[in-house]
């Protein structure tokens, strides 16, 4: 197969990256390791600035009924709360984050897609290697892929690695990286929706060292990340599931029932090693890495699928600009150079943002707890204070403006 851009990763990343490049006539190829999109425990948390690119990008209207709104963020610290912020108290076009399943937003990305003749979505396509002129030292010029009918080759002028955080196309290249690894994995399962709960709320649970992220799913669940010691899932499971059910009795005494029942054996859980990536140079002749292949973050603040989906369409015009002037190997070298340029502080600012929440809640003991309370604290007491904050992981696109009211309704998830 021959295209101009090849994306190997059929992700949030990578589709609306191929979207915006067909839209551009420019002919990609997407190869995609899995055979649908039905992804379990995969990021469904999408910031405001990337519902608002969405909106823009025509997908939202795509999507109706397809995801919830939240509309707070609550932390509960010692059984009392510390911080509540209302996401109506900023004024943004669409102030609100929302919850999407994977599966709806991918199908979506590549029904629009492939309304441009120049779009190709290869599944169940395994990147084995790289193309490369002049042996190992030359630029990339595609990919070789397993398929079920066999090899295939795809020959491109420029190949993108959007395929995530353990990016075997990163590993290929021979780019230089640090991996960072944090002091905490997490646990995640999913569990039906509690009665007590209203479905538009992020709740963070805090006692002690241990904490809980709490997300309602649309349409009638919540999933739950439990914080383990890094490695200790072997220790976890050494003391049966009965550790992992009363864990949900310390921080959320309202799932306890629903645990039980639902968590029966460790398969209806999955671990998340949690590591953030540095990437010095996001590029090389013939080939460019976005979202977590460039840059890994953590779970907090949802910001994976919203990184991806600002790297994508910065990335599709400059890609279309060079191709468009003739896309030799220098002209796409430097369009993905001014990529990083334009989008790494961003990423510099989530990381370090995520990093200080997860110090925070890695305090233990009395007095970090006492401090971490106290920090909360006087974050709740200053609206000033708490837009800032939470500006800097999900208002980084957009600019203050009117809010679009068709899109700001109260959508509680159904109860179970």
């Amino acid at each position: 197969m021959t295209a101009q851009v090849c994306v190997v990763g059929g992700g949030p990343a990578g589709l609306t990256l191929a979207m915006e490049l067909a839209k551009r006539s420019v002919s990609v190829v997407v190869l995609e390791q899995s055979g649908h999109f039905n992804r379990s425990f995969r990021g469904e948390s999408v910031s405001p600035d990337s519902v608002w690119l969405l909106d823009r990008l025509g997908l939202l209207d795509r999507l109706d009924g397809a995801y919830a709104q939240m509309h707070h963020m609550e932390i509960t610290d010692g059984g009392g709360t510390v911080l509540r912020a209302d996401f109506s108290d900023f004024a943004y076009p669409h102030p609100y984050p929302v919850e999407l399943p994977q599966p709806a937003l991918l199908a979506a990305l590549a029904e629009a897609a492939g309304e441009h003749p120049g779009f190709t979505l290869r599944q169940s396509a395994t990147a084995v290697g790289l193309l490369r002129e002049d042996g190992d030292s030359g630029p990339v010029t595609g990919v070789r892929a397993r398929t079920p009918d066999g090899e295939i080759t795809v020959r491109a002028r420029l190949t993108v690695a959007a395929d995530g955080r353990f990016s075997k196309i990163r590993e290929m290249s021979g780019l230089p990286y640090e991996k960072l690894p944090l002091d905490r994995d997490v646990i995640w399962l999913r569990l039906p929706f509690p009665a007590e709960w209203d479905g538009n709320t992020y709740r963070i649970r805090i006692r002690g060292g241990e904490h809980g992220l709490f997300i309602p799913t649309h349409p009638d669940s919540v999933r739950v990340g439990l914080n383990i010691p890094k490695g200790g899932l072997r220790e976890l499971r050494a003391q049966g599931l009965s550790a992992l059910h009363e864990r949900i009795d310390r921080l959320a005494p309202e799932l306890s029932g629903a645990v039980r029942e639902t968590v029966t054996s460790w398969s209806d859980t999955s671990m998340l090693d949690i590591f953030t990536t540095v990437v010095p140079d996001w590029s090389m002749p013939g080939l460019v890495l976005i979202g977590d292949a460039a840059h890994t973050l953590t779970p907090i603040l949802g910001q994976g699928v919203n990184h991806a989906i600002i790297d994508a369409v910065t990335l599709a015009p400059l890609v279309g600009t060079a191709l468009s002037g003739g896309g030799d190997t220098a002209e796409l070298l430097r369009a993905g150079q001014e990529f990083q340029r334009v989008r790494e502080e961003s990423v510099r600012l989530s990381r370090a943002l995520q990093l200080r929440q997860e110090r925070l809640f890695a305090l233990d003991g009395r007095w970090g707890g006492a401090f971490r309370r106290a920090l909360y604290r006087v974050v709740n007491s200053s609206h000033t204070l708490q837009r800032r904050v939470l500006a800097r992981a999900y208002f980084q696109v957009q600019r203050p403006g009117p809010v679009i009211a068709r899109k700001v309704v109260h959508q509680s998830a159904p109860r179970a």
